[in-house]
């Protein structure tokens, strides 16, 4: 979470996953560890689940300590509206089914996940009650519980001896030391703005930074949007970091001005990216918080009705391969909260979940509202591209021309439908108007 208050305090709140494994010994049994493809409309993407993917989880501790210091309200008051809708259950929309129908290989890998989301036998559908008595139970005594209600005591015990019979490398060390971190804000200028990001060791913000200072670099004067010149600039710019990223994991490599010199000359000769609330408050306080669970690993924490992460089973934060780091490190995330300042008034707070899509989408929109003039729900609303490594994914609503242009110089798949594939935008323009992401069934709302 990437706080700045009214005193214009600016800190990152970092509550993303450590590597499991204090305490086990070197000969530690081999990681249940499952590949499983999720097919999205057009395209397909494969991560890994089962225990082996279990990262040491960091939402609630991060939770409570971002109440501890910033919340005004009483954590009772705060877990209220989630506990009574976890216990008489929503009725689910379009894109919340759409969701949980994507993710069914996940979902039902264990007996405890089918109680929990195919009670009776099937994937819920849209205008189905969805209810979670065990969450409603967990979140009702957090207040009272605080964080060893998760990192310790007797789900902490349970927890580490589930994870010891399968293959799991969670334990009971991994929860206990576990700790948030609070960072300075990555800081870099893009135009007349200042942009905040998650800093290293993050990756994400690192990376959509890099692509900000490409663009600004390349196109002095942006093109026009939607235009051949905006569509080619902007893939030229996504392959470019994409090739960044493969050749160094490093996220310091990507900041020496020689490096944003020689790749933009690259970029000149080709051209002739998870969950995320938004929020301002009439104070002038500002958030932008992204949160992960991954695609969930099929494991739920005993009586908490809480499916763990699978963070160790996503590639893109592995460069080095899976399981090769020592355990107790954080890992380098993808997400990347934002908040974009004009002088010292905040402008733009966004974010976006979407796993390797969240930088290419983050900076679609940010370029949107500060290249091009939009208004935030036009932005987060806009057509997307992506560059998936192999061909540039393109959403329905481009110009003929425009995307005819980038097919002959790229492969380029016209996908027929708005997708959650292409991420999940949530922002705030602190002046009056937000936008929730229709993709993910983002909704956008003002509290008198």
């Amino acid at each position: 979470m990437l706080a700045r208050t009214a005193q214009a305090r600016e800190i990152l709140f970092d509550f993303f996953v450590d590597t499991p494994g204090r305490g086990l010994p070197d000969e530690q049994l081999e990681p249940h560890f499952l590949p499983t493809t999720i097919h999205f409309p057009a395209s397909e993407q494969i991560f890994n689940i089962g225990m082996g993917s279990v990262a040491v989880p960091g939402a609630i501790a991060g939770f409570l300590h971002v109440h501890e210091r910033l919340g005004q309200l009483a954590l009772d008051r705060v877990v209220a509206p989630a506990t009574r809708m976890a216990r008489e259950g929503v009725v689910l929309n379009g894109a919340q089914a759409y969701a949980l129908a994507l993710l069914t290989p996940i979902n039902t890998l264990t007996p405890d996940a089918r109680a929990l989301f195919a009670p009776d036998g099937r994937t819920p559908r849209p205008g189905d009650r969805h209810a979670n008595a065990d969450l409603a139970d967990f979140l009702e005594a957090l207040p009272e519980a605080g964080a060893g209600s998760l990192y310790g005591g007797a789900l902490a015990q349970r927890i580490s001896e589930d994870m010891r019979e399968g293959g799991g490398l969670l334990t009971r060390e991994d929860l206990a030391g576990y700790r948030v971190v609070e960072r300075a804000p990555l800081e870099l200028a893009y135009r007349e703005h200042r942009v905040l990001t998650n800093p290293p060791p993050a990756l994400g913000g690192s990376l959509c930074g890099f692509m900000l200072q490409l663009l600004a670099e390349v196109a002095p004067r942006p093109p026009d949007w939607g235009s051949p010149a905006h569509l080619r600039c902007l893939s030229a710019v996504m392959l470019e970091v994409e090739s960044m990223r493969e050749r160094s994991p490093s996220v310091e490599a990507l900041q020496p001005p020689d490096v944003i010199a020689a790749c933009s000359g690259r970029v000149r000769r080709s051209t002739g990216g998870t969950t995320h609330i938004s929020v301002a408050d009439a104070d002038g306080n500002a958030a932008s918080m992204t949160l992960s669970n991954g695609e969930g690993s099929g494991y739920v924490a005993p009586g908490t009705g809480i499916m763990l992460n699978n963070m160790l089973g996503e590639d893109d934060l592995h460069p080095d391969g899976f399981h090769a780091s020592p355990a107790g490190l954080r890992v380098a995330s993808m997400m990347s909260p934002s908040i974009v300042l004009d002088g010292d008034w905040v402008e733009l707070i966004v974010g976006s979940g979407g796993s390797k899509r969240i930088r290419t989408a983050l900076v679609q929109v940010i370029t949107a509202v500060i290249d091009h003039g939009m208004h935030v729900r036009a932005a987060v609303e806009a057509p997307r591209l992506h560059w998936d490594g192999a061909c540039i994914q393109a959403e329905p609503g481009f110009a003929a021309d425009a995307l005819a242009s980038l097919e002959r110089t790229w492969r380029v798949n016209r996908w027929t439908e708005r997708n959650l594939y292409f991420g999940g935008v949530q922002a705030v323009d602190p002046r009056g108007e937000g936008a929730g992401d229709p993709r993910r069934g983002g909704h956008a709302l003002a509290v008198a």
